[in-house]
């Protein structure tokens, strides 16, 4: 049985069991335990907390100014374009990307990510980082990499890869029970036997 989330849980026991990052947030607000970012680092506030008392509170925002005055939203973009440090993702960009790839153009995190660490490169190299992307999503024998924090995702793609006869309202199931339970939350096939 999971236990309840307060500050009497031992540290091994809270790193035993799934929480939603719901459950992480109120935690940390009754505690005035910072809740900034996501599930895996909110978790880690939580675990330092439980360990030593230490109570890591909201940090002050430090805004990094960006050199560039380049518009994103206005200026006329060229595949000579340098992406600048600050890049937006905006109406005028993703009309010269369909302009320029055609109308199947979407904007997905890793070509955001990509775009935001690859400054002083041009609009021709995002153009080309894409169509890799998109070439990638394509072949059926990669398997696409699921963040961390998303255990849920992890687990049923797991479990229906492993159990093709099985529906997805079986692979649910399964997670249910998986998540009441301590350990790893990683798809087992024993999982089939609880």
């Amino acid at each position: 049985m999971r236990p309840l989330l307060n500050n009497t849980i031992s540290l091994q026991y809270f790193n035993s069991y799934y929480w939603l990052k719901e459950e992480l947030v109120q935690f940390c607000k009754q505690h005035n335990i910072s809740t900034q970012g996501g599930k895996l680092d909110i978790a880690k506030r939580i675990a330092l907390f439980l360990q030593t008392g230490q109570v890591v509170a909201k940090p002050k925002q430090i805004t990094k100014k960006s050199v560039s005055k380049f518009n994103w939203n206005t200026e006329q973009l060229t595949l000579n374009t340098v992406i600048t440090d600050n890049y937006k993702n905006t109406e005028n960009v993703r009309a010269f990307f369909i302009k320029q790839i055609g109308k199947h153009f979407a904007f997905n995190v890793q070509f955001m990510n990509w775009m935001k660490v690859n400054t002083g490169k041009i609009l021709q190299d995002a153009i080309v980082e894409w169509k890799r992307l998109h070439e990638l999503k394509k072949d059926k024998t990669q398997t696409k990499e699921i963040a961390p924090q998303f255990e849920y995702n992890r687990y049923i793609r797991d479990f229906m890869k492993d159990n093709p006869g099985k529906t997805l309202k079986e692979a649910i199931k399964c997670w249910n029970d998986k998540k009441k339970m301590s350990g790893s939350l990683r798809y087992q096939k024993t999982d089939l036997l609880q």
